[in-house]
């Protein structure tokens, strides 16, 4: 290979688009191509539920790079470009259009799709899911206000793209009812006290919710989604259908081209996958966990922007970045939730706060060592917890309880 390798990144999401950015940022000068399948360049995802959807924010605003740094830094964009195959022998990727590029180094960032819902109607026009710009542009002209005309939004999951869809809704003065299959909202992700809390304020603010529910179908007049039919008879007339039930990652393209794949593409802590060629980051990968001792495929941004960093720093030869804590966020009304770690091999919650109004954290204990914390509109906590819980550090439990005590003085 040679000093100056030439890239290719497929995927131009939050994650290629940052590998492309710190490759030039680490003194790559190489040829790098850039292939996505929208007709926008990198963009910040986690806003088209809330800012985007509300109008407050549009492609400008929230895009990584200003359009021109990518042909200033000799970056090959190539949008609205799918990729058919991946040749590891002759090191070439094969495009929808035809178009073979060559490659000596090639990394994945395909991301992952939403997971499709097996049910009658899903193709009618008003039923969206909420991954791409194009999504939340169709939820939001459905949503826009009108006078005299109340729009009604169902959202078919209660996990957090759904509940911070809801939320925006509601300020947009839509009508929203949540139908979710578990007993409760957040059921795999959350904590049932957090579960708990969260539910109790979406209702207040005038959300609906039915648990334990099964949808039919979703059907439709004039092609356009009407109403949506649960399995116990009743029916939700409704505008539009937002379908929020988890996401499948998109590895098609590497478990074709023979790279070792389990619910995403299996990479190490320098997100190389099994060719050393081959390179994976975000949504798309399942990755070592040194914290917690096992693998993990972890939907966020900060993910991302980790395995970015690991790639980019592979690939110029710079040291590896140190390991971080994994992290998450959700913004829905007034309300931000921060979340450090992943509640694996806890024994007990210690609660700091009232968890019956914003200003509280949920710390998931291994004994005296916190795991994960959950916190809302609690970024002291969230943050003294990451760091708390990256250096595997024992804590007092009663004082970490009491919130009287800063979290500096928590730590055995």
């Amino acid at each position: 290979m040679s000093d100056s390798p030439r890239i290719v990144i497929v995927g131009a999401g939050h994650a290629g688009g940052t590998a492309a950015a710190l490759l030039r940022q680490y003194g790559h000068h190489g040829a790098m191509t850039l292939i996505g399948d929208e007709p926008l360049e990198p963009y910040q995802r986690p806003p088209l539920s809330k800012a985007w959807l509300k109008g407050e924010a549009d492609g400008d605003s929230l895009r990584l790079k200003a359009p021109e740094w990518y042909g200033d830094n000799g970056v090959d964009v190539r949008l609205s470009q799918s990729v058919r195959a991946i040749d590891r022998a002759t090191r070439t990727v094969s495009l929808g259009s035809g178009d073979v590029v060559s490659y000596d180094v090639l990394i994945l960032a395909t991301g992952a799709r939403a997971r499709r819902l097996a049910v009658e109607g899903v193709g009618l026009n008003g039923v969206v899911t909420l991954r791409t710009a194009a999504d939340a542009e169709v939820l939001k002209a459905v949503l826009a206000r009108q006078p005299h005309r109340i729009k009604r939004l169902v959202v078919i999951g209660g996990g957090y793209v759904g509940l911070e869809a809801a939320a925006s809704a509601r300020s947009l003065g839509a009508e929203v009812v949540v139908v979710e299959r578990e007993s409760r909202i957040l059921a795999r992700v959350a904590c049932t006290t957090l579960s708990t809390f969260f539910a109790a304020y979406h209702r207040q603010q005038g959300v609906e919710f039915i648990l334990d529910a099964a949808v039919e179908r979703l059907v439709g007049e004039n092609g356009q989604v009407a109403a949506v039919q649960l399995a116990d008879g009743s029916r939700l007339d409704c505008d539009a259908v937002l379908v929020g039930v988890g996401a499948v990652p998109n590895d098609e393209l590497a478990r074709d081209a023979g790279l070792n794949c389990q619910d995403g593409v299996l990479v190490d802590l320098a997100a190389r996958t099994s060719d050393p060629a081959v390179y994976a980051i975000g949504d798309v990968t399942r990755r070592p966990m040194p914290l917690y001792e096992t693998l993990m495929r972890l939907e966020s941004v900060p993910n991302a922007l980790e395995q970015a960093r690991q790639a980019a720093a592979a690939i110029t030869g710079r040291p590896a970045p140190e390991s971080e804590t994994p992290w998450f966020w959700s913004d829905q009304y007034d309300l931000k939730l921060q979340i450090a770690g992943v509640p694996v091999g806890c024994t007990d919650i210690v609660v700091r706060g009232s968890a019956t109004a914003p200003g509280f954290a949920l710390f998931h204990m291994a004994g005296d060592v916190i795991r994960a914390v959950e916190a809302v509109n609690a970024p002291a906590e969230f943050l003294a917890g990451r760091q708390l819980i990256g250096r595997r550090a024992p804590v007092c439990r009663e004082r970490l309880a009491d919130r009287a005590t800063p979290m500096r003085g928590v730590a055995l």
